[in-house]
């Protein structure tokens, strides 16, 4: 006998059970041959069927089982069974054509309506499925998270875990056993959340502070050129200005440093050029010029971070502040519009011989206009145009997210 299409039915239920269902859902569970989930949700049903299978550790076992059904099946899960639910690995071993799903709302969703705050522009993880250092090091840089925690990693060890490591700029929310007759909201900061315990079933919410700026990771295992984003303060709310790791890394290799070249970083911004660039030329000296007195004292933080002590921090305007520096074995140079290619036209005048420029311009108009202005210079000019993404693990698959694309432009003085 061949299977019937659409024989599978996976269903989300919310605490109050068959109360909260709708007529059709309710069709569903009382017409079926086979009522799967676990304990838990099965409590949540009462009355008779012809056969019930709880589902504990061994899913594959409860798939092969609900794959050689002939008759209904009707798989219970809590909230929306495509949110860290069941629905996406059933019907994998299933066959999606024998499924249909109907979703209930997700304790993340009601947890994200019971604090007001939106939810589409959240980091959403399970402690269950990741590591509570890896989990901690997306937190850092978020600007809201959403958290299924565990046993293990409740929110009392989440909290600890940030405040250790200074990521105390969030407001904390601890929403217990949603939906049901004892449903609890806690809010409170970090600190306070860290000294209390709540019940095993619960969802955590962190909103970031004001504009409070990042906490930088640990910087002991950095690199030469190339580190992480995360790795240097940057400003808020101008958080995401600061160059990306990917494009840092090839402006460093095109401007072929020595150990004793002299660098300009021209817009140093929260200063990442300008320590990378003092790491590679450890003898050298590199002068980080900005007119934001702000991103000047970044510039200094994130010099003290990574222990380089051959960053010069100088404020004030471009091109007029250049009168008493040295000439530049290399400059990099960055952003976008007209002012960019007046600035490397200068800048470039001022290079040693056999001296690199790289610019690294935001849109194809500024590229158009440094290349020609470079070009008319010297013909040692090269380009490149960046796209980057950046795979992200989220609610259970790889996402890449892609960077704003950059126009890289280097050229040599002969």
């Amino acid at each position: 006998m061949a299977a019937s299409r659409s024989n599978v039915s996976i269903i989300g239920i919310g605490d109050d059970g068959l109360d909260g269902a709708s007529d059709a859902v309710r069709r569903i569970i009382s017409e079926a041959d086979l009522l799967v989930g676990n304990d838990r949700v099965l409590a949540l049903v009462p009355g008779n069927v012809t056969e019930r299978l709880v589902l504990g550790a061994d899913v594959e076992a409860a798939a092969d089982r609900i794959a050689a059904e002939h008759g209904r099946v009707a798989v219970l899960v809590s909230g929306d069974p495509l949110f860290y639910g069941l629905a996406r690995y059933l019907c994998d071993r299933v066959g999606i054509e024998r499924c249909e799903i109907v979703p209930h709302v997700s304790s993340m969703q009601l947890a994200f309506a019971r604090v007001k705050e939106s939810w589409d522009d959240a980091y959403l993880t399970n402690l269950a499925n990741h590591s509570l250092e890896a989990v901690v090091e997306r937190i850092r840089t978020a600007e809201k998270v959403g958290l299924f925690t565990t046993d293990e990693n409740g929110p009392d060890a989440v909290a600890k875990s940030l405040v250790k490591r200074k990521i105390d700029y969030f407001t904390a929310y601890v929403c217990e056993n949603l939906g049901a007759r004892n449903e609890r909201v806690t809010r409170g900061t970090l600190g306070e959340i860290a000294n209390q315990k709540f019940d095993p079933l619960n969802v955590m919410i962190l909103v970031r502070s004001g504009n409070a700026p990042d906490r930088p990771r640990d910087a002991s295992t950095r690199s030469l050129f190339g580190n992480p984003d995360e790795a240097f303060i940057q400003s808020k709310p101008k958080h995401g200005l600061l160059t990306p790791a990917e494009v840092r890394a090839v402006a460093l290799a095109q401007m072929a440093l020595s150990s004793r070249s002299i660098v300009w970083d021209v817009g140093a911004g929260s200063g990442s050029v300008s320590v990378e660039a003092a790491l590679l030329a450890p003898a050298g000296q590199v002068f980080a010029i900005e007119q934001d007195a702000e991103d000047i004292e970044l510039v200094r933080e994130n010099a003290d971070r990574f222990a380089v002590e051959n960053v010069t921090p100088v404020m004030g305007r471009a091109p007029e502040v250049w009168a008493d520096l040295p000439d530049p074995d290399a400059v990099f140079i960055e952003g976008s519009g007209r002012e960019i290619a007046r600035l490397a036209e200068l800048a470039f005048e001022r290079l040693k011989p056999a001296g690199r420029l790289v610019a690294s311009v935001a849109s194809i108009e500024g590229l158009y206009e440094v290349k020609a202005i470079l070009t008319a210079a010297t013909s040692d000019v090269n380009v490149w145009m960046l796209n980057v993404s950046r795979g992200t693990d989220q609610l259970q698959r790889l996402r890449l997210n892609s960077l704003n694309p950059a126009f890289l432009v280097a050229a040599t003085k002969s």
